[in-house]
């Protein structure tokens, strides 16, 4: 099969390789029909996350159908149109008892191996992202192994597109799930950092749970025009205002947003001295968001981030967190537990992921889209690839 493999820094390659196969009686093996290249990926091909390989297949974000299942497989069968979270979760552990299936204890082979500085290990498997997440082959390719098909997979309705329902796998979720970490809801203000598909999930939930004033903030003029259109976004260009915190406080008579989502994570633009720091790995992550974030909440507020941190954050003001009496919800998103009220919402047609979508190519042109999705080129949103087998 054709699979975009990972090569090294902002090295990526649509190549020939073997196809992949049942290795469990739990598996199946989807023919993929739709993939999108998320901002995370970003971060593999930025070079910023470590545990890449030369030869790891990428991607996290896909659906298909069910072209071979493993004997154990209850819940789908050949020919079963899916879109598929990108956590692999067993669904009996622990964790995934307490619907925290990104944090699995069984389906990381490499979480007692891999160790943080705290000696904890990783959580759940991921497709298609480092080692440090279990190493699996990720869903940028013709077709992909899918462990866990009776907990992970959802099965999609026909008369749904698949650009409808593709965004299920993990940015409509993750937005979801930091609207409702930022316990948001009807007359309340919200403050989201960053326009990117995150960003753009995100301020689309804050409208369903019905947020009353939205702000968004972001340094893109085109990122942030759309949402304004798309989402009656109260828009602020950091670019062009010094302090983008002032200016949320000033709108909100003195008193900050009701809550903030930080959309953007550790690669966020930062100061030269978080730069360096970042550069000798002193540091892993600039906290210009967070700071901007705990600036801007009002008091008894809370901090939601979806974003993705590594390492040691610059800067955070924890002192002024403690005066203020904020609340952190953060971590990775439990896509399993939301993808029922979810998939329903899209099929009502509440929510529209799909607007979000700039960039069709084929599968073959995937080194393209993550160069155009990367450099923010030809008013880049979201890249989806089409694998020539569908």
């Amino acid at each position: 099969m054709q699979a975009l493999i990972f090569h090294g820094t902002r090295d990526v390659r649509v190549e020939r390789v073997p196809d992949p196969r049942i290795q469990d009686e739990h598996d199946v093996v989807l023919r993929v029909t739709a993939t999108a290249i998320c901002g995370s990926d970003l971060h593999l091909y930025r070079g910023k996350v470590p545990g890449m390989r030369d030869g790891d297949i990428l991607g996290h974000e896909f659906m298909g159908e069910v072209v071979d299942a493993g004997a154990g497989v209850r819940r789908l069968r050949r020919g079963d149109r899916v879109v598929v979270p990108f956590t692999i979760s067993c669904g009996d552990c622990f964790f995934c008892e307490r619907k925290l299936y990104a944090a699995c204890e069984n389906t990381n082979p490499n979480r007692g191996a891999i160790l943080n500085k705290k000696g904890i290990p990783p959580g759940a498997g991921m497709f298609g992202y480092t080692h440090l997440y279990g190493g699996y082959a990720g869903g940028q390719a013709e077709y992909v192994r899918v462990p866990h098909a009776d907990v992970g997979p959802l099965r999609v309705p026909d008369g749904l597109a698949d650009e409808r329902v593709l965004f299920l796998s993990d940015i409509l979720p993750t937005g979801y799930q930091a609207v409702l970490n930022a316990g948001v809801g009807a007359g309340s203000s919200l403050a989201v950092f960053g326009a990117g598909p995150v960003g753009c999930m995100t301020a689309a939930c804050a409208r369903l749970v019905g947020v009353e004033r939205l702000f968004v903030v972001d340094h893109h003029p085109y990122r942030l025009r759309f949402a304004r259109e798309a989402y009656g976004a109260e828009v602020v260009d950091f670019d062009e205002v010094d302090d983008p915190a002032a200016a949320i406080i000033e709108a909100t008579a003195g008193r900050g947003v009701d809550a903030v989502v930080d959309a953007v994570g550790f690669e966020a633009k930062g100061s030269a001295l978080e730069t360096a720091l970042t550069q000798v790995k002193l540091e892993g992550a600039s906290g210009k968001v967070l700071r901007q974030a705990i600036a801007c909440v009002r008091r008894g507020g809370t901090i939601s981030v979806p974003g993705v941190y590594a390492g040691f954050i610059h800067g955070f003001l924890v002192g002024d967190a403690f005066d203020k009496g904020l609340s952190f919800r953060l971590g990775q998103t439990h896509v399993q537990k939301y993808l029922p009220e979810l998939l329903e919402l899209v099929a009502e047609g509440v929510l529209r992921p799909e607007e979000i979508i700039t960039h069709r190519l084929p599968l073959s042109e995937a080194a393209r889209g993550y160069d155009v999705f990367d450099r923010r080129k030809e008013d880049c949103r979201k890249v989806v690839l089409r694998p020539q087998a569908a």
